[in-house]
């Protein structure tokens, strides 16, 4: 009987050892097919192409998190290019990267009773107070980034947040690495926790990775956003030291934190097309693009089309004073490397879908 156990255990553990590594192909085999999806070009429209007419002579007011963020520029940019196709009127107050700030923007767009005002990438659960106030006063809300999920934001009255499944751009960064590494990647993730949204991304990442037996998290950072340029140089050169070879890839849920640990990984001959390996879930700044561009300190990067969502926070808000239902448009994640930087406006420095867009919502509003 005792050599029956044995014999029984050996198998076990023969059979064990057998089926593991065809888990780890499988899920690499699934990262390299999702990374090829996210891969490819943009050339259909996928949105929304019936709507309200253009309600006319409404004016806006965008709230910015921090107009030093490349992803709230861009952002902001479609919605002017998206205001002027309308003939409305926009503005744009700076929250600077802080809660004071934001909040005193927001208090100060409030008292200029406009027809809407966007929350563009900052958490309303800081204002809860003077958003009740903007909807008693009849002012519509919609939001770029403002929680991790797109839709309507039952809890703030914010008729409908703008935003990529943030789950799909983190999880896409993440098999990006696993696929690159086949199937080995050591990972720092780098994350702000002042934002539910980079938290929630970063957890993503992390989970993600974690399912590659033969990946692993190295360290989990949380580092403001707003002090990237003073915490990345020295933090560069420290994790260098601190794991050495081991500092493989870093994941990040934003392109900011890549700018200031670029110039470090220079210093220290590091990065271009030696690790670590850059990879960016979020936004895709200019700096993003170029760097990837010359394979320079980043190979990734999951950027949202920024004017596109410009444009539809405008439709959005056209369906909320039409009183009709949102589009319930959700942009998909789009990866950009090397190979592929030069299609969906990569001559630009940004993603910018080749699928006319621009003048599919002038098409739903009646203008030319």
């Amino acid at each position: 009987m005792k050599r029956n156990l044995i014999l029984q255990g050996l198998l076990f553990t023969t059979v064990f050892a057998t089926a593991l590594p065809s888990w780890a192909d499988s899920y690499l085999d699934e990262a390299k097919a999702a990374v090829s999806k996210a891969t490819s070009t943009v050339t259909e429209w996928d949105g929304p192409t019936s709507g309200p007419a253009l309600q006319p002579n409404k004016h806006i007011i965008f709230i910015a998190s921090d107009m030093k963020n490349g992803g709230v520029q861009g952002v902001q940019e479609g919605l002017s290019q998206a205001a002027k196709a309308a003939g409305w009127k926009l503005e744009t107050l700076d929250g600077g990267g802080s809660v004071k700030d934001q909040l005193s923007s927001l208090n100060q767009a409030i008292a200029q009773k406009p027809d809407g005002i966007v929350i563009g990438g900052w958490n309303p659960n800081v204002a809860k107070i003077p958003l009740k106030k903007a909807i008693a006063q009849g002012i519509v809300l919609t939001a770029w980034h403002a929680v991790p999920e797109p839709g309507p934001v039952k809890n703030y009255n914010i008729f409908y947040n703008v935003t990529s499944d943030s789950n799909d751009v983190a999880r896409i960064a993440a098999l990006y690495a696993v696929a690159k590494s086949e199937g080995q990647a050591k990972v720092l993730i780098f994350t702000d926790s002042l934002y539910q949204i980079a938290l929630d991304k970063a957890n993503v990442m992390k989970q993600t990775i974690e399912k590659c037996t033969g990946c692993q998290v190295i360290e989990f950072i949380d580092t403001p956003l707003a002090d990237t340029a003073n915490r990345m140089p020295a933090m560069t050169f420290s994790l260098l030291q601190k794991y050495g070879d081991n500092f493989q890839y870093a994941l990040a849920i934003n392109d900011l934190y890549f700018d200031f640990m670029a110039p470090a990984l220079k210093t220290a001959g590091k990065g271009g097309k030696n690790a670590p390996y850059n990879i960016s879930a979020g936004d895709g700044s200019i700096s993003a693009y170029q760097r990837i561009r010359s394979g320079d300190s980043q190979s990734a990067t999951v950027p949202e089309p920024l004017k596109l969502h410009g444009w539809q926070l405008l439709d959005e808000f056209n369906r909320a004073f039409a009183k009709q239902p949102p589009s319930d448009y959700v942009t998909p994640a789009h990866l950009v490397t090397r190979d592929n930087i030069g299609s969906d406006g990569g001559d630009k420095q940004m993603f910018d879908p080749q699928n006319d867009y621009q003048g599919h919502y002038k098409t739903i509003w009646g203008v030319k």
